[in-house]
């Protein structure tokens, strides 16, 4: 395969913005089922043209679902992204599809809506130049990633196993680099019950449910172990009802990270374990580490490698690196599917009003895929 797929690619940049302009310009806040569906039917109808088989597996509360599948044989790819947002409706009057200073700007660009056109186009190549495929390719195109997947992380799981690996389409890192691990996480909420009394009359009679949530707190703090890469904030506290009443409740809310299996089981077990400090005091942990860490392996390291040759074919020197945050790639890794993060654009703004892709760079962005996809 020695055609310059990046050059290829550029002469088509004004179909693959005008693509991401659609996709952009529907709006698929995750909680707005009927939003998120007018786009996946738009996605199912555009897959479909290039003859891929699309199957719709309907939600009660968010969107449908979207399975496709492309090619035959037995072994087969796992293509996996989102085209849900946690940008409500209304967010285009403030951040409107635009293109200036070399960038393509609007909400969902670049948190990664960026990465299904891409996929669109590097199949439509596929086809269009008669380019043999060596797996089937199934992608997985996902409506509640941004709330952690709880109607799809099942059937992401399922379809990882079925996989010789898993291609994730969320962005790259800022400078270009495949995420080839990601921390795993979750939250515990701490919960407190003590006994309320007058705080001048009845002091002793009290039993300060804050006061016992903040020897939680320091605890949990101090089993943050930055070399583990393990971390624990407590993000948010509520107790009590007034400055003159010993408080009878109080919750905290604890973000927990984790880099290893193995640090996970760690922190739930210290969680598990606590217990009340005060005489009278009752304690509740509730929550969990709900997403493992994709850990880099072996296979990920080779999955990396076969990558970066490909991308030395199109004249791009591919880095990797590891993040904080998740994605469907912690679900598929989760099986011990292989599994490649990053695929998607290169930009910035995630979640925030800057968001971007650079243009300049999907180019050879496209060019990967269509590598990876006829060669693994």
């Amino acid at each position: 395969m020695n055609t310059n797929w990046t050059e290829y690619f550029r002469r088509l940049l004004p179909d693959v913005l005008e693509e991401l302009r659609t996709y952009v310009e529907m709006e698929t806040p995750t909680h707005d089922k009927a939003a998120v569906d007018r786009l996946g039917a738009y996605i199912t109808a555009r897959f479909r043209e290039l003859g891929c088989r699309v199957e719709a597996i309907p939600q009660r509360e968010y969107g449908s679902q979207l399975r496709l599948e492309y090619g035959s044989g037995r072994e087969q790819v796992l293509v996996l992204g989102h085209f849900d947002t946690v940008k409500e409706i209304g967010t285009l009057n403030r951040e409107p599809w635009r293109i200036e200073d070399g960038k393509a700007w609007g909400p969902g660009t670049y948190d990664m809506k960026a990465g299904i056109v891409f996929s669109y186009f590097a199949l439509r190549a596929i086809i269009e130049e008669n380019l043999p495929l060596a797996s089937k390719l199934v992608f997985f195109w996902n409506t509640d990633e941004e709330v952690g997947s709880p109607s799809s992380e099942a059937l992401i799981k399922e379809e990882a196993k079925r996989s010789k690996c898993a291609l994730v389409l969320e962005p790259a890192a800022e400078d270009g680099s495949l995420k080839t691990s990601r921390k795993g996480g979750g939250d515990f909420v701490l919960k407190v019950k003590g006994r309320a009394a007058h705080a001048g009359n009845d002091h002793a009679k009290g039993v300060n449910a804050i006061a016992e949530l903040a020897h939680h707190v320091l605890a949990v703090q101090s089993w943050t172990d930055y070399a583990a890469g393990t971390t624990l904030s407590v993000g948010t506290i509520k107790g009590g009802t007034a400055s003159n009443v010993v408080p009878d409740s109080a919750e905290a809310v604890v973000d927990v990270r984790v880099s290893t299996s193995a640090e996970a089981e760690r922190i739930s077990r210290l969680m598990r374990s606590l217990s009340p400090v005060l005489p009278g005091a009752e304690l509740v942990v509730e929550g969990s580490i709900s997403k493992l860490p994709m850990e880099r392996t072996g296979e990920t390291e080779r999955l990396f490698l076969h990558a970066r040759s490909l991308a030395a074919l199109e004249g791009l020197d591919l880095t990797e690196t590891g993040v904080g945050g998740t994605s469907d790639g912690n679900v598929a890794a989760a099986v011990g599917t292989p599994t490649l993060d990053g695929l998607g654009p290169v930009g910035d703004g995630a979640h925030a009003p800057h968001e971007h892709v650079v243009i300049d760079a999907i180019p050879q962005r496209i060019a990967l895929l269509l590598r990876l996809f006829t060669t693994l």
